[in-house]
């Protein structure tokens, strides 16, 4: 087992500085034989390595690597449902001070069991309600045997407010998903493996995934994303926020100034270019008729891993959209043998 980091991360003043993305504003759906095309070319190029930054600005990757991450105080609320194979209850933790909820899945049986921590993608803050997005994911997944922790982010059902979060590239998103981590390892409880943790997160949720990788090395064993946002936060900002009329992108382009006035704060809000940071290994799964995360966004991403010399791979599926309807038994297979593999049992 590699070692891992304390229940508190903290990195220096980092080393590197490029753009990241933590979700756009498209929606949360739900989604086959693999094939992996070539990358494609990107109007948007991968960007260089920059400068080392004397400082970091706190809405920024090099930011949240600066920073100490806590999270603690996991509480098993209220039962929601129970089934032949788990039991789900509501929950809340702590995250860098803030209090978020969600909901955990708990197999039936002794334990311990390997958990995930899973990354919802957008949803309307408005609309949402505990525990939603990724429903199918929670249920098979308790029942192949793991915890499922799904953390609903700041501003989300009964979670704590961070008014500045939007505008701030929803980076917030990442220290929850980062708390929940450490809630889980450090709430002893007998049916979690603490050494057995991955992530999961689709859509928006991908982006939360790449941030928390190069954000905290070590935190986790591995991770899942599927159809995932760009790792570019400008592509993201551009498809689903300026492009759509979203009227955080004016509040964003006051606050940090839009990628072609300030293309450096927008390169140091991107995962992708912290890569070489990342120890975990990542599976990407995307469908080759998504039009609300084009699969070039996960090309170039997996493109940018094997450069950097990490363990990535990018399985497609032909004729898939973004909400894995018709592969998705197909697709959660290749995650659930992916998983077993990388968080093994004794």
């Amino acid at each position: 087992m590699r070692p891992r980091s304390t229940a508190s991360v903290t990195v220096g003043l980092l080393l590197a500085v490029v753009v990241g993305c933590s979700g756009g504003g498209e929606p949360d759906r739900g989604e086959g034989s693999a094939t992996v095309p070539p990358p494609a070319t990107s109007a948007t190029p991968t960007p260089a390595p920059t400068p080392t930054l004397t400082a970091a600005d706190p809405v920024s990757i090099p930011g949240l690597i600066a920073r100490e991450h806590h999270g603690s105080d996991l509480r098993l609320g209220a039962v929601r449902a129970r089934t032949d194979a788990y039991t789900q209850y509501a929950v809340t933790y702590r995250a860098n001070g803030l209090r978020i909820s969600g909901i955990m899945n708990v197999p039936e049986g002794k334990g311990p069991f390997p958990a995930l921590v899973l990354a919802h993608g957008y949803i309307d803050p408005d609309v949402y309600t505990t525990g939603r997005g990724l429903a199918r994911e929670q249920d098979l997944l308790a029942r192949r045997g793991y915890v499922v922790l799904h953390t609903d982010y700041r501003n989300h059902a009964g979670s704590d407010a961070d008014p500045d979060n939007d505008v701030d590239l929803r980076l917030g998103y990442t220290e929850d998903v980062i708390g929940a981590v450490h809630a889980l390892r450090g709430a002893a409880r007998p049916a979690i493996d603490d050494d057995r943790i991955g992530l999961l997160g689709r859509s928006m949720g991908g982006g939360v995934v790449y941030n928390t990788l190069v954000v905290a090395p070590g935190l986790v064993d591995a991770a899942v994303v599927f159809a995932p946002v760009s790792s570019l936060p400008a592509d993201n900002f551009e498809h689903f926020q300026r492009r759509e009329g979203d009227p955080v992108a004016a509040g964003i382009e006051a606050e940090h100034g839009s990628p072609e006035e300030n293309p450096r704060f927008w390169r140091e809000a991107a995962p992708i270019t912290y890569v070489d940071r990342v120890t975990e290994p990542l599976l990407i799964l995307h469908g080759t008729a998504d039009d609300t995360c084009p699969l070039r966004w996960s090309q170039r991403t997996a493109a940018a891993f094997e450069e950097a010399g990490k363990d990535v791979r990018l399985v497609t599926y032909p004729g898939e959209g973004h909400t894995f309807y018709a592969r998705w038994p197909d697709s959660m297979e290749t995650a659930i043998e992916f998983l077993d593999r990388r968080l093994p049992g004794d």
